[in-house]
Parts: structure tokens; sequence; C-alpha cells
């Protein structure tokens, strides 16, 4: 049986067990995600399903939450589920390799940066182009149609 929510008297479930263990609802609750990820989490190998017992229910120890709401935090910080997984399998007393890949992490998220500044850059031009009078044509579609995008604004630089 299952360790039930506080406050949770349906029929079956045991709120005082002392036996920590999650079905895959109460356990996706308990990690604040959705059942299917944890399923989907089990499909890719970030988590293990637990054997199916005779009685048909799987139970999964409260570790396993805390997993999941570690992946969570990883993927807040931009790691990718494979590197999530690599981590994972470093554990906790590899702290060089560990540091390593965040500051791989780190470089790629400042290369996006600024790429995204440059981005934003492009469609300030574009932004600017349409502000510099009545045309028949806009200028962001025809620059887009065009394969081209204004040089930079020089009061930007």
């Amino acid at each position: 049986m299952s360790r039930s929510p506080p406050g949770d008297r349906r029929p079956g479930h045991d709120a005082d067990r002392t036996d920590a263990s999650y079905t895959i609802g109460a356990l996706a609750r308990a990690a604040g995600v959705h059942v299917e990820t944890v399923r989907y989490y089990q499909r890719v190998g970030l988590i293990a399903e637990p054997p199916r017992p005779p009685g048909g229910v799987r139970h999964y120890a409260p570790e396993i939450a805390e997993r999941i709401r570690f992946i969570k935090r990883a993927q807040r910080l931009g790691f990718t589920l494979h590197e999530i997984a690599e981590l994972l399998d470093l554990g906790d007393g590899r702290c060089a390799d560990v540091r390593h890949r965040a500051e791989a992490r780190r470089d790629q998220i400042t290369a996006q940066i600024g790429d995204l500044q440059a981005m934003r850059d492009a469609l300030e031009g574009l932004i600017g182009a349409c502000r510099t009078g009545r045309r028949r044509h806009c200028p962001i579609v025809q620059s887009l149609a065009r394969g081209r995008t204004p040089p930079k604004d020089p009061r930007r630089s």
C-alpha cells in the first residue's frame, strides 16, 4: 500500500503507514510533475521503474521524488536530460567533473545570450525601418522575404 498525501482518506489508502512509498500518482504530486513525466523519465533511464508486485501497483521510494526534483532544478539551469543523466552518474563525489560541466553550460548560455542580443538588434533595425515613414510595402516583410536584415542601428552600438 502506498503512503497517501496528508488528508487522503480514500478507501485502501492508509495515511499512517510508516514504510514510506508512493504510487506513481503520489510520486508525481510529491515531485511536482505529471505522471507522464515520471513515465518519460523511466523510459529514458533517469529513474528506475520498480518491479510490479503481484498486487499490480508499483511503489516508489521517497528518494525518487527527490531525484525528480533534482532533474527539474537542473533543467531550469539549462542542462539537457542527457547532461543531467551524466551529472547523476557522476554523483556528489566528483565536484571537479561537475564544475567542468557547469562551466560548459554557462559558456553555452553566454553564447546564446550573444545570439539573442544580435537577434534583438536586427529586430530593432527592422522596426526602425518601419518608423521612417509611410511606405507602400512593409520593410520588415520585404527584408525577411529577401533574406536580409538591415545593418545595426549605430545609435545602439
